[in-house]
């Protein structure tokens, strides 16, 4: 019964989070554009527009959007029965972050991650390899993965995805929110 409350829960956040896909910023810039193209002309507003964009993005282990950011910390590949992947059945790719709520909206680490990282092994030439989520790898993150962090707060997490091998990087592909465009990708090697 808990993992039915739990799923529920977890997919009501991760819709609410899928609405932080397109800002207000976005949505006046396209509109900027549009004007831009019909007049063919450049205004000072759409330069400021363009600056602005930079505020959103995933580079060197970090992915800032609208309402929050999240910095990994550190990664490692943990084998099966060591700690952290005691009961798994195959080796982890474990990821420490940290969760930094940037607005007013109920924001947990656990949901944040779903919502922005899709986790790939790219180790099958005919699909993309979407990766499972293990068991948590740190368990003093059991209560505060889902922990309600406050406007400016911040919370560490982490989180573990079963390997297919050990010789395919894993990829982490970050969006805007669920339904978001891509900001960016970063390889992680599991050797």
């Amino acid at each position: 019964m808990k993992k039915v409350i739990y799923s529920a829960a977890l997919v009501a956040s991760l819709i609410g989070l899928s609405a932080c896909g397109e800002t207000e910023k976005e949505k006046s810039k396209d509109e900027n554009i549009e004007t831009s193209v019909n007049n063919e002309e450049t205004t000072k507003e759409d330069k400021k527009e363009d600056i602005s964009s930079t505020d959103v993005y995933f580079k060197d282990g970090e992915v800032k959007i609208e309402d929050l950011s999240i910095k990994i910390k550190e990664t490692k590949v943990i084998p099966v029965g060591e700690p952290g992947n005691e009961y798994g059945q195959k080796p982890v790719f474990a990821i420490w972050y940290d969760t930094t709520n940037l607005s007013d909206k109920d924001i947990d680490p656990i949901t944040s991650w779903m919502a922005v990282f899709s986790v790939i092994q790219d180790n099958d030439p005919n699909a993309v390899n979407k990766l499972n989520v293990g068991m948590l790898p740190d368990q003093n993150h059991l209560d505060s993965q889902m922990e309600s962090i406050k406007k400016d707060g911040t919370v560490e997490n982490s989180i573990a995805y079963e390997l297919d091998d050990l010789e395919t990087p894993v990829t982490l592909v970050a969006r805007q929110g669920l339904v978001g465009k891509e900001l960016g990708k970063q390889d992680f090697e599991v050797k």
